[in-house]
């Protein structure tokens, strides 16, 4: 190997090549970021104005819309919005009830800076990724639940698209101010518009109410010429097309409850799988074995990644103080290093 293909070899190089289309030098794994204070090399991390995240920094409190969000325990601690709390009775007043922040004198360069100096990446070694809110669809729930938020979408779709359009505005707005100074190497969508079992909405629903408005961030990252990700769980491979349609490169977490082999044969290296792995059945009992952890590893790789088109994402949930969820994560992401790095030396 030269000198310069042995610079040039970082994660973020690999990972960008991944997304690119191309069959990487080896499987990267995807994560939203270095875990803090781990000092890890990670192919991607991703990067939110604080006007937007700063609710998540302090481990929950209010969102701009104000909905309060809460730390779950079972989850390590991730937000969900506080339960039966909700801002929004009717979609109808949604103009009297969601209003944006002012955000005329906020010095973008200074927040940004201010920002990406405490996150002290290495911008040669790992991929920058923007990324602003978790969805309209799940914004809507957060603001009414999701009873009242599914009945608004089908009994009053003209106020939904308007409030996702008052908030959309607001989005593009931000992205405007930031992304010069984030001069990000990846645009990161999300919303979670499916459950485990199906989809919450139907692929028309998400055509005509939600993809719009992912379609409008997602032109930031086209003229920008850099891979567009979407971030949506649970059964939504039937939202693929859409995501296609606008640009996007990777989906994560692509649980295993889509068919994900089906989808590696439809769409190859189009469509990048970032997810393949979850802890259900038998890695989801306290007895599962190292090796039943490696070899879980082991298959969906051998499955997945063939040709490029892959990474890893996954992981044991469970509280931040649970020492075996720690040691079965120790385990299983050993287990992605060891295979996925020498994987396309095979």
């Amino acid at each position: 190997m030269s000198i310069e293909r042995s610079v040039q070899l970082t994660e973020k190089v690999n990972y960008l090549k991944l997304l690119r289309g191309e069959q990487p030098e080896w499987i990267p794994m995807y994560t939203f970021g270095a875990p803090p204070g781990s000092g890890q090399v990670v192919p991607n991390q991703m990067v939110e104005p604080p006007i937007l995240s700063e609710f998540r920094m302090r481990g929950g409190g209010k969102d701009i819309w104000g909905v309060e969000f809460i730390p779950t325990k079972e989850t390590g601690n991730a937000l969900i919005p506080k339960p039966g709390d909700f801002i929004l009775k009717d979609i109808r007043e949604w103009r009297d009830v969601i209003k944006a922040p002012d955000i005329s004198d906020i010095d973008w360069e200074s927040m940004v800076k201010k920002k990406m100096d405490a996150l002290n990446i290495d911008r040669s070694q790992t991929a920058v990724a923007f990324n602003m809110h978790f969805g309209y669809f799940q914004s809507l729930m957060a603001f009414m639940g999701f009873n009242e938020g599914l009945c608004a979408m089908y009994e009053e779709p003209d106020e939904v698209y308007a409030l996702f359009d008052y908030m959309c505005t607001f989005y593009c707005t931000v992205a405007e101010k930031t992304l010069p100074y984030y001069e990000p190497d990846v645009f990161v969508l999300m919303d979670d518009t499916a459950a485990w079992n199906t989809p919450f909405i139907s692929p028309q629903m998400y055509h005509d109410l939600v993809i719009p408005f992912h379609d409008r961030q997602a032109k930031f990252g086209r003229e920008l010429g850099i891979p567009i990700t979407m971030h949506n769980c649970g059964l939504s491979e039937c939202f693929i097309d859409d995501w296609l349609s606008i640009g996007v490169n990777a989906w994560d977490p692509a649980q295993t409850c889509n068919d994900l082999d089906g989808i590696k044969r439809k769409y190859g290296n189009k469509l990048v799988l970032m997810g393949g792995w979850d802890a259900r059945g038998n890695l989801a009992s306290p007895d599962v074995t190292d090796e039943e952890i490696r070899l879980s590893v082991q298959d969906v790789m051998d499955r997945l990644a063939p040709g490029g088109g892959y990474a890893f994402c996954g992981g044991f949930l469970g509280a931040v103080d649970d020492t075996e969820v720690a040691r079965k994560n120790s385990v299983l992401f050993k287990a992605v290093r060891e295979i996925g790095r020498s994987f396309y030396k095979q």
